[in-house]
């Protein structure tokens, strides 16, 4: 059974809160003008691995001292002894949130390290299945079955881990709130504006159908970070956000 008390302590309460930012840019001077063109007007700045090589750890605990909110999206998966450690180093960071792929005995040691030390701040995620993949993509990496019902599977062992939330395609969205409630938050990549491109991702979705279907924390990159106003396309997008709550 969940550890995890309903309703959840990492629900977002804005619009602002709910708009993730990736700092996918190769070095730490891009990724602080990235912050300086949309402060303001993101809620959570993610780095991930391309800038985590490249400064982003340091980086992370800054932006975090400075009072932004950081979403570390390292995807750990090793043995238990690993994650317990690493997660418990990561929980001295000041992020806000960090993934780790849903494998029950990797989330439970997870858990268990913020547990044992107190940690109540950090919002433990699993992720489910990468939104650049597909039923043919799982069937080719050695996967039976399709892609809504491994992602089922592993929301609800996220719940009985006690982790703090899941991270899915905003496809589904509406299908996992009824297997989480409350009690864990759900941070949905792939979501695109209507006319932007779709890139890599195949599983996506429109800011607001995205809020509509169940999403708490909206994943989105290229459109405000490749337009030529990023603050003004994240305005935009916030404003959808508002409109379909």
């Amino acid at each position: 059974m969940s550890t995890t008390l309903a309703p959840s302590p990492f629900a977002p309460t804005s619009a602002l809160d709910r708009l993730m930012l990736p700092l996918d840019v190769p070095t730490v001077e891009e990724a602080r003008t990235l912050v300086k063109k949309t402060d303001g007007v993101i809620g959570v700045y993610k780095i991930g691995m391309e800038l985590q090589f490249a400064g982003g750890l340091e980086l992370a605990r800054q932006l975090a001292s400075e009072g932004h909110k950081i979403f570390l999206d390292v995807k750990l998966h090793d043995i238990d002894n690993t994650i317990f450690s690493a997660v418990r180093n990561v929980a001295k960071m000041g992020v806000r949130f960090m993934t780790l792929h849903a494998y029950p005995k990797t989330m439970r040691a997870a858990v268990r390290a913020i547990q044992e030390d107190g940690v109540k701040d950090l919002c433990l995620l699993g992720v489910t299945v990468l939104t650049s993949m597909d039923d043919d993509d799982l069937h080719a990496a050695g996967y039976r079955g399709r892609v809504a019902e491994l992602v089922a599977k592993r929301a609800e062992d996220a719940r009985a881990a006690g982790m703090g939330g899941i991270v899915c395609s905003p496809q589904e969205a509406t299908a996992m709130r009824s297997v989480l409630g409350d009690d864990l938050v759900m941070v949905t990549p792939g979501i695109r504006p209507a006319g932007s491109k779709a890139d890599d991702q195949k599983r996506i979705m429109t800011p607001g159908d995205a809020i509509r279907a169940g999403s708490d924390y909206l994943v989105i990159g290229r459109p405000i970070s490749k337009a030529t106003d990023p603050h003004a396309a994240a305005e935009a997008i916030l404003a959808e956000i508002e409109e379909a709550l």
